[in-house]
């Protein structure tokens, strides 16, 4: 076998970095954060744009001044959330006001008055029928910034003199700033110009066309922290049973990912841990008490005995959670580690407002679920989505492999997060000592 010269070792490093980067950051700017890193995007264009598009079915285009790869999406409740630099989640009235801000700054003039842009989002939100009265009060005009920074952070907007952030002071502060009409002309991802509605655009981005199973597969598995087979079409599950092992190795090469794959899914693991915006373990309370409630519910909840259908076992893709389990496991967390861990006070006094953080980190996650339909029995599939499996294969079955009903579910993945403690027998224990070892699962 031939070894690869350095030159080529080389060579796939810089082009694997570029990729990284880009994923990670679909829209990088010239002059942005990663500017360090741009001449190499721009150096490794063609090849990018032909990877990503044969790969994810994603367009990339490389300008003298940004790079912008448009990434689809997986459909309507799965896209990557904005967030304030608080981490409060983006509102669809912040939202609104994001996409009315784009829809001024594609024909606006290269610089302008912070107080002339938000007439103009007031007239467009006038046109299309949009309320935003609460832009005169302080919550609206909180609301608003959000929005504006965001498009700073992008470099759409670049703040000449003073900052958007004028918008929320009591005086009404001024502001002059640039702005970038090539950047805020490729922020949208979708085809605006076929979409009907928002929902209509959502849809269209994720379409994955006439390479159906294939793409939507690879989408799923670089856009989410795992993929359970049932979240997934008979078309999708063959496809990726017979193609795993190679896949594990065009994403290693592509992307430095390395494939993990259980009788329940499959997942990419980032051994950097840099192509995540999800982190856990993590910092802080939600983070915190989010762990350490999956660990109590993999002890609680854990299948007696699970397996893999073809070797005669009963695969399990998720338990269901009892109701009030989620409530009794937090209120003993909050009693054994709320003090001494500095947990913060206000979710310490309101279990329902801890309750609904942690469990949406977890959803996000992809370790727990609310029971209900799947893609595995046609839920959400695209119009005309082509869906068969070839003739004479046989398709791993996934029927009943997690609860129904209206609850929550505990999926398989969680199982990863949990610790086992095994206690060594007295013979094998160092004398006078006794030992506890934690495996990972």
């Amino acid at each position: 076998m031939t070894l690869p010269s350095t030159h080529d070792v080389a060579l796939a490093a810089e082009r694997r970095t570029a990729a990284r980067l880009l994923l990670a950051h679909p829209l990088v700017a010239a002059d942005g954060p990663h500017a360090d890193l741009f001449p190499l995007i721009r150096r490794h264009a063609d090849w990018l744009g032909k990877r990503f598009q044969q790969v994810l079915g994603y367009r990339l285009l490389v300008d003298s001044s940004f790079a912008r790869l448009f990434k689809a999406g997986l459909g309507a409740g799965s896209g990557h959330r904005l967030e304030r630099s608080t981490g409060t989640p983006f509102t669809p009235h912040t939202y609104a006001c994001l996409a009315l801000a784009l829809s001024v700054l594609v024909t606006a003039p290269e610089q302008m008055l912070l107080s002339h842009l938000v007439t103009d989002i007031r007239a467009a939100a006038a046109d299309a029928g949009i309320e935003l009265e609460e832009t005169g009060r302080a919550a609206g005009k909180r609301t608003l910034v959000a929005a504006l920074r965001q498009l700073v952070e992008w470099g759409v907007l670049i703040e000449t003199e003073g900052q958007v952030a004028a918008i929320a002071q009591e005086a009404g502060g001024e502001a002059l700033i640039t702005v970038d009409r090539e950047l805020a002309r490729v922020v949208v991802a979708g085809p605006l110009a076929q979409a009907r509605d928002g929902a209509d655009l959502v849809r269209r981005a994720a379409d994955p066309g006439f390479s159906g199973p294939r793409t939507y597969v690879r989408r799923m598995l670089v856009e989410t922290p795992v993929v359970h087979l049932d979240e997934l079409t008979d078309a999708e599950r063959d496809w990726l049973r017979t193609r795993q092992r190679r896949e594990g190795q065009a994403f290693s090469e592509l992307l430095g990912l390395e494939m993990e794959i259980r009788a329940e899914g499959v997942a990419l693991v980032d051994p950097e841990e840099e192509l995540t915006d999800l982190h856990l373990p993590g910092t802080g309370t939600v983070a915190q008490a989010a762990l350490l409630l999956v660990e109590r519910l993999v002890e609680r909840l854990r299948p007696q005995e699970p397996g893999h259908p073809a070797t005669g076992g009963t695969l399990v893709i998720g338990v269901a959670v009892p109701d009030g389990l989620v409530d009794e496991v937090l209120a003993g967390l909050i009693a054994e580690y709320g003090q001494r861990s500095n947990w913060q006070r206000g979710y310490l006094e309101d279990l329902p407002a801890l309750r609904e953080a942690v469990l949406d980190m977890l959803v996000r996650m992809r370790l727990m679920a609310r029971a209900g339909r799947l893609r595995a029995e046609g839920e959400g599939l695209p119009e005309g989505y082509v869906e068969e499996v070839s003739e004479g294969r046989t398709v791993t079955d996934v029927h009943g492999a997690r609860p129904g009903g209206d609850g929550w579910v505990l999926l398989a993945a969680a199982a990863r997060y949990a610790t086992l403690v095994t206690v060594r027998p007295a013979a094998t224990a160092r004398q006078g000592t006794d030992v506890q070892e934690e495996l990972p699962l």
